[in-house]
């Protein structure tokens, strides 16, 4: 166990390097931190993902099933088969990823979790395959939960809910979310392209914050390109 917290941290610490450097020409050609396979609602099983990923050149990404981390436990072993015969080839960076449903300010919203100890027992009751309740829903409980596993949480999609992001980022904030996805396509244009009003408003709240920016194409279809 030791180990494996040890190469989580590491990979934490790369992921923290590479969000401090996110913008919106990162998504989708260079990285990409909101996938869904078919271990929870998308259609791509995780080869055909990762055979994507490395087709476009990605050099990171987080395959972020709903409450459940069995697709990037496949698409790692795939990869890790990949390197091996593919010595002189160019492979992403593939980091632990899950989306936790939670309960902020009284509206459920939907918290991405990164380079996370999958094993570690803070995670398990949010790799069921459903959404928890009572306390364990709670967001300021989720996020401690991510950092007690060794990795960083991020709000998905802030401006999706039913109360404004103007209230949930700042709270968010306050129980100590490391992020925000900042960069999202929120009306599903093709090609994909973040949403310029919405990105700004999650960038200026995420500098007033301190908070990191992320990407991802929240990909529930036949192509990590686009969303549907």
């Amino acid at each position: 166990m030791v180990v494996n917290f040890a190469r989580t941290s590491a990979s934490t610490e790369l992921l923290r390097q590479v969000f401090q450097d996110i913008n919106a020409q990162s998504c989708p050609k260079l990285f990409n931190f909101h996938i869904h396979t078919v271990h929870s609602d998308g259609k791509l099983h995780p080869s055909e993902l990762m055979e994507q990923a490395i087709a476009i050149g990605l050099k990171g990404l987080a395959i972020t099933d709903h409450h459940s981390v069995g697709g990037y436990q496949v698409a790692q072993k795939w990869l890790e088969d990949w390197k091996w015969n593919h010595a002189d080839g160019s492979a992403p960076y593939l980091w632990s990823g899950v989306e936790i449903n939670a309960k902020l300010l009284d509206t459920e919203v939907h918290i991405l979790a990164y380079g996370f100890d999958i094993k570690h027992c803070s995670m398990k009751p949010y790799l069921q395959g459903s959404a928890t309740t009572g306390k364990e829903y709670q967001a300021v409980n989720v996020i401690a939960a991510i950092h007690d596993a060794g990795g960083l949480a991020v709000l998905a999609h802030p401006v999706r809910y039913r109360r404004s992001h103007f209230d949930l980022v700042p709270k968010a904030a306050e129980y100590g979310i490391d992020g925000v996805e900042a960069f999202y396509a929120y009306k599903n244009p093709n090609p994909w392209k973040p949403c310029a009003v919405q990105t700004e408003e999650i960038q200026m709240l995420a500098a007033e914050y301190g908070l990191f920016k992320t990407c991802g194409t929240d990909t529930h279809g036949s192509s990590i390109l686009q969303r549907l």
